[in-house]
């Protein structure tokens, strides 16, 4: 017999693995300003592999769902977009961790500290607009928390363009400019992500409204 409770039952775990997703991202985002504040001999990052493993399992078990599952709370395009945009977030930060780590003594003193702290702040907003997906569509609060990732995501573009503005005009040795302008596309693309997902969660709230 089809069971109503059933259905919606499956429906429930598309939100729970999405909300998971979201929360992975952030704590990636949270062990990136961790690992900026380490001296050199405690960093590691398995934290990074860590969360980005969680990403991808969150990832694979949402497809798996969807093939699995007839009736889905919002559209199906909407969550592989979602959980794909999320995704990303964590793989970018891992790489930005995985190269500063390797050049941090060679590119002198860059301080990305309050970069990461934005990158930290968009990815709690992205946490809490996935979260007020499963409470229904309150458009008027997540048009504000987008709005909000919006403000962030300038003003973390200032810093970052602080950091090239300052590479441009003090660097000399061309080797390091080259590391010091791959560190900031990096961490540039993370805060990107950012963007990527809280348009895809407010595109889908303006669908479903």
């Amino acid at each position: 017999m089809f069971s109503l409770q059933a259905m919606f039952g499956k429906g429930d775990r598309f939100y729970t693995l999405l909300e998971a997703s979201a929360q992975a991202a952030r704590q990636s985002a949270q062990a990136l300003g961790e690992l900026l504040a380490q001296p050199s001999e405690l960093r590691s990052l398995e934290q990074f592999k860590l969360a980005r493993q969680r990403e991808k399992n969150l990832a694979a078990e949402i497809s798996l769902a969807l093939v699995d599952t007839f009736v889905t709370p919002l559209e199906r395009e909407d969550i592989e977009g979602l959980s794909a945009a999320l995704y990303k977030i964590p793989k970018h930060v891992e790489k930005f961790a995985e190269r500063w780590v390797l050049v941090s003594e060679r590119i002198g003193d860059v301080d990305f500290t309050a970069r990461a702290a934005m990158l930290e702040r968009a990815c709690t907003v992205i946490e809490e607009m996935v979260a007020l997906l499963r409470k229904g569509m309150h458009i008027d609060r997540m048009k504000a928390l987008n709005d909000r990732l919006q403000v962030i995501e300038g003003e973390a573009d200032r810093l970052i363009l602080e950091l090239y503005r300052d590479t441009y005009t003090n660097e000399m040795d061309p080797l390091c400019y080259l590391l010091r302008r791959d560190l900031f596309e990096l961490l540039e693309k993370a805060i990107d992500r950012c963007r990527d997902a809280g348009n895809v969660v407010y595109t889908v709230v303006l669908k479903n409204s």
